[in-house]
């Protein structure tokens, strides 16, 4: 993998990421495929829509179909189709979000899983062999994600499970006779640290360490506000390498998005876009649009003026097929929703280049209604 910086405007940042499967222009949004494929959305629509680069689950995939099957069948890129990068992450996350599920030590997490009852145990040796059957372009190290409202020692805690764990994937990354391996797989480590500054830099000063290909911010998303996550942000843009690609992981909103940018982030993921899809909500530049909503269902207009999957279509009857319960309704919206990431990536790309950059920032943030992703989920 290589990471070229071409263009910069304040703390934000252009550039390309080229990987074994293909270059992605920077900033990047990943869109989420947990288990191999993008909920609702084909492969082919997809690529359509110029999805650059999609992200599979190491967790989900290890318990179905199981990492050697996809492995038998070619690898992750040959068993979903997809021709493009894609990154896996560790099952890190799900040590945070699983929690009542798995039991913790310095050996591992062993958990109970969801289908069955029966456990898995993931090391960071066994998330790397897991990774290197999967063969996606980018892998990532196992780490410990704490809940936001973790006391400083359980942070520390974390920390000091991380960089531990860190060391011990990079040993499997680089292990001899492996399946892909480091040749073709770039590992990122991930900086932990919660809402502590210093614990911050201490977690990123211990990656730095090592100099991996990439850097990733983990522990946001998780539950703090807005305000607590954009503060973290300005804790760790100064500090950030200047010449390798930076993932904030598990981020957002289009407005979470641009905030970002605007402090040096390269990559992101999240499942948003095809989830509010399912909803019944389209992102939009004026703020996520509730289309299930009463005002709605004699709407003649379509979602908004660019070109997407539901261009063509009036609001009221994507009001329609959503209230009837027609899987087509959230399919089109996941379509749009995704559309509409990649155009805004593209704009902040193009604003960047142009030295116009905090000029476009501006003006989102005063367009931009921003309600949470709790609260557009209950919307009925």
């Amino acid at each position: 993998m290589r990471f070229s910086l071409i263009a910069s405007d304040g703390l934000a940042r252009a550039g390309l990421l080229t990987t074994p499967h293909g270059s992605v222009p920077t900033p990047a949004f990943m869109a989420v495929a947990t288990l191999g494929g993008l909920k609702g959305v084909t492969v082919q629509q997809a690529e359509e829509i110029g999805q650059g680069i999609v992200l599979g689950n190491t967790y989900h995939l290890a318990l179905r179909p199981g990492a050697e099957r996809v492995r038998r069948l070619g690898g992750l890129h040959r068993f979903t189709g997809w021709r493009g990068p894609m990154l896996t992450d560790s099952g890190g996350y799900q040590v945070f979000s699983l929690a009542r599920n798995r039991t913790i030590s310095d050996a591992g997490v062993r958990f109970r899983n969801h289908l069955d009852g029966g456990e898995l145990m993931l090391t960071p040796e066994e998330s790397l062999r897991i990774q290197r059957l999967l063969g996606a372009d980018i892998v990532m190290a196992f780490d410990e994600c704490p809940p936001h409202d973790a006391d400083r020692a359980a942070v520390e805690a974390c920390n000091r499970r991380t960089a531990a764990w860190l060391e011990r994937s990079i040993a499997a990354w680089r292990a001899p006779g492996g399946i892909g391996g480091a040749a073709e797989q770039a590992l990122y480590p991930i900086v932990q640290g919660g809402l502590h500054r210093d614990l911050r830099e201490a977690s990123l000063a211990d990656a730095m360490r090592h100099d991996l290909p990439g850097i990733a911010l983990g522990g946001l998303a998780v539950g703090e506000s807005f305000a607590e996550r954009i503060q973290v942000l300005d804790w760790m843009a100064p500090v950030l390498p200047a010449d390798r690609p930076r993932y904030l992981m598990g981020v957002g909103t289009p407005l979470d998005l641009v905030e970002a940018v605007a402090r040096g982030i390269d990559q992101f993921d999240c499942v948003l876009p095809t989830r509010m899809g399912r909803h019944g909500i389209a992102y939009t530049d004026n703020g996520p649009m509730r289309l299930k909503r009463a005002e709605y269902a004699e709407d003649a207009a379509p979602i908004d003026a660019t070109p997407s999957a539901a261009s063509r279509l009036s609001r009221g009857y994507l009001h329609h097929l959503l209230k009837a319960g027609e899987h087509l309704g959230g399919q089109l919206l996941s379509l749009h929703n995704l559309g509409y990431y990649r155009r805004l990536m593209a704009r902040m790309r193009c604003a960047i280049r142009s030295g116009r950059f905090s000029v476009f920032a501006e003006q989102f943030r005063s367009g931009y209604r921003n309600d949470s992703p709790e609260e557009m989920a209950g919307d009925g």
